[in-house]
């Protein structure tokens, strides 16, 4: 049996993952579902009872095979080679394949902060609140416009903060007592 951090095997486990770790942690986790080469986000969101009701990740739309569409970027404006062109960002994907019949009221777990065409979309599904993990691109100005609607439209916005700095996903059955 698996004993709590104080070494009691009659109490509980002192050292579990509280609910925003592991909402942020199934984000992260799905984004390694992405075959981007550089940026792999994921999401998670999350009703009002702590039910995951959707997961996404970036990638390319449904039927359009990923080895034949391109991964890279293009700085020339009129290449059609760009990525940009053709990816779903993780909350699109999300939104779209959510297991509810709406996500109005819930809060939606991010690795990367949104761009301005997922804020749309956050706005309009009407999410309440937006929990990220990287705000890497905040002098971007697709960065601060969304951030500006968000704002506007009511969306609260949070840094994720943790105690923790990893979560370890152990495939080992034998400490599984």
């Amino acid at each position: 049996s698996q004993s709590s951090a104080n070494g009691d095997t009659a109490g509980p486990r002192r050292d579990y993952l509280s609910w925003e770790d592991h909402f942020m942690a199934v984000a992260c986790l799905s984004g390694q579902r992405s075959k981007d080469p550089v940026t792999q986000v994921g999401c998670c969101i999350v009703d009002q009872h702590r039910r995951i009701v959707a997961v996404g990740y970036n990638g390319m739309p449904t039927g359009c095979h990923d080895d034949l569409l391109p991964w890279g970027k293009s700085k020339d404006p009129t290449s059609m080679d760009s990525k940009h062109l053709y990816v779903c960002h993780a909350e699109m994907n999300a939104i779209v394949n959510k297991n509810s019949a709406t996500v109005a009221g819930c809060t939606i777990y991010v690795a990367l902060f949104p761009c301005n065409e997922c804020a749309k979309l956050i706005i309009q599904s009407g999410i309440k609140e937006v929990v990220y993990l990287s705000d890497k691109h905040r002098t971007k100005p697709a960065t601060k416009a969304a951030k500006r609607m968000l704002a506007k439209a009511g969306v609260s916005m949070c840094q994720f903060e943790s105690k923790r700095t990893q979560i370890t996903v152990d495939f080992d059955v034998d400490l599984m007592d």
